[in-house]
């Protein structure tokens, strides 16, 4: 598919049981958002998602599986996400405080920390978030 060879690659999680289970839920339509701290955009000098863009979805593998197009891009404090948002992003949360503690364990990890270089790194309510939704526009058949 050359579509998705010539697009810039997304990542959900670290390579391993999570991002396993992120590219599944979103290959399965459960998935429809994602979130990020502003923080870590900078760190590769990454510029943030527009809406209308195209990225290939890769997996644990680093293969190319998916082409995802960018359908709503916000920046808000980590307090004012809302559940809306929390529920899009497929994974089973039951609320906005449910889905806040994941995410907080996730961003304060050895492995959030490691790849921002800051060992204490930590968020609080008026840490900034990037929320992205998205559609999954094409899949790579299975081989």
């Amino acid at each position: 598919m050359a579509e998705i060879d010539d697009l810039p690659v997304t990542e959900f999680g670290f390579p391993g049981a999570l991002r396993d289970t992120l590219v599944a839920a979103i290959m399965e339509g459960e998935k429809t958002s994602t979130s990020s701290t502003l923080v870590e955009y900078g760190v590769e000098n990454e510029p943030l998602p527009v809406v209308g863009e195209r990225y290939a979805l890769v997996d644990s593998d680093e293969k190319r599986v998916a082409v995802l197009e960018v359908t709503d891009v916000q920046q808000l404090r980590l307090a004012d996400v809302p559940w809306e948002h929390a529920r899009d992003e497929g994974e089973g949360y039951e609320s906005v405080a449910q889905w806040r503690a994941g995410h907080e364990s996730y961003w304060q990890s050895d492995d959030m920390r490691g790849f921002l270089d800051d060992p204490l790194f930590t968020v609080n309510d008026e840490t900034i978030v990037v929320l992205e939704h998205f559609v999954v526009v094409s899949r790579v058949a299975a081989a």
